[in-house]
Parts: structure tokens; sequence; C-alpha cells
């Protein structure tokens, strides 16, 4: 007689239960990476608003929290020519946080219209902005612009908002020479390396007793009034 061969009965239940486990897993995986970001936290901005800095992040569909790098989204928002840096960071909760610092804006120039930034570039805005900026009523020569610029953002913030127009304006003693003209009336002349002197100017109101003039920083100290 011939061996009698058992079949052996395949045991399909531990191999549906895995099956199933591996596709809730995954399914678990695919709802976590479509979560969306919940908030968006924004500080260092003064020139773009909130608004404007989530759209260049692309954000403002609040896309998914786990596939936006944030390496992705600090490179978008720096191609924004006013960003000088920018941080981006993810918390717990789904929140995006985004720390941005602008570049200054020295000067409107009065020939283009074109504001000038502190990198030296030149840019066109139609929007209101959160500080004064004066116009550049002349050229200032290119070999003068880094030292201008270094000294001028001496100046206090709300000092240089009282500044409504600035002129190169040499003499025959002093090629480093500027005129600015204030906002109240006077006009202060100043040499480059002097312009952190300004930040004094509220002291010195009191002291002209309302009289207008030009006051001389640029080699002396001393208020020429008005006649």
């Amino acid at each position: 007689m011939g061996k009698v061969i058992k079949k052996k009965k395949l045991k399909l239940l531990p191999f549906f239960i895995l099956v199933i486990a591996i596709a809730v897993i995954v399914f678990a995986c695919l709802l976590i990476l479509d979560t969306k970001v919940e908030n968006i936290i924004i500080e260092g901005n003064d020139i773009l608003t909130d608004d404007e800095i989530i759209s260049l992040a692309g954000l403002s569909d609040y896309p998914s929290f786990y596939k936006t790098l944030s390496k992705t989204m600090e490179n978008k928002i720096k191609d924004n020519p006013l960003i000088k840096s920018v941080s981006v960071n993810k918390d717990f909760y789904h929140i995006v946080n985004i720390n941005v610092e602008e570049y200054q804006i020295i000067y409107k120039r009065e020939d283009n219209g074109k504001y000038v930034l502190e990198n030296k570039n030149e840019i066109t805005l139609d929007k209101e902005l959160p500080y004064l900026v004066p116009r550049l009523i002349n050229e200032i020569p290119s070999d003068k612009m880094d030292s201008f610029i270094k000294y001028y953002l001496r100046i206090d913030l709300g000092i240089r908002e009282k500044i409504s127009e600035i002129k190169y304006d040499p003499n025959e003693y002093d090629k480093d020479r500027f005129l600015l003209y204030m906002d109240d009336g006077n006009s202060v002349y100043l040499t480059i390396t002097r312009f952190e002197r300004l930040n004094y100017y509220n002291d010195v109101l009191p002291q002209l007793e309302g009289r207008k003039g030009i006051l001389y920083l640029d080699s002396g100290n001393h208020f020429q009034i008005m006649e």
C-alpha cells in the first residue's frame, strides 16, 4: 500500500490579521502625515504683514504639518528682497513658528521713487510703511555709500523718522558732509562719522525756544537762527 499524504491546512486567520494590522498602520500614518498646520506664529516683521509672510511660506491653505518642511518654507520666505534672515521651527500641537529679520529701509529716492535698503538694493513698494522714511533729493557717490549706511543706522529710529529729506552736500573742506532737513523746519549739517550725534537732537530742541534754524554738527556744535 502506498503512503497516505496528509495535506496541511493553511492557517489563514493569522495572515488576514497581519494584513489588516499593516493596513491600519499605513492608514494611520497617512492620516498623521495629512494633519494640517493648526497655528502660525510670526515674529520680527514690521514691513511685511503676517498674511504676506504666510503666503510666502506657502501656508495660506494650512497644508500638511509633516509634509511641509521648515527648510522649504525658509527658502520661499528668503525670496522676498526685504528678508534679511528667517528661521522656521515646528512645535507641538502642529504650530509653525516663523521668526524673520527684515532689511531696514534707508531712504526713498526722489528721482525714481524706489526705496533703498541697508544692503543697497532698491525695491518698489506700493504699501504704507510702519515708519517714516526720508527722501534722498540727490545722488550719494558709490564710494561714500557703505560709510553712509553704516553710520546712518547708528541714529535711533525715532530720530530718523524726524528726517524728511537727505542731501549729499560736500564742500571744499568736507567731502563727507550731508544736509538733513528735519520735519520740524530745522536743518542739520553732519559729516558721516558724526551721524550718531543726531541722537541728541531732542535734547537740543528745548534750548532753541521754538526758533528755527540750521544746526551745524559737521565741524562744530552751534545753531544758526534763520532770518
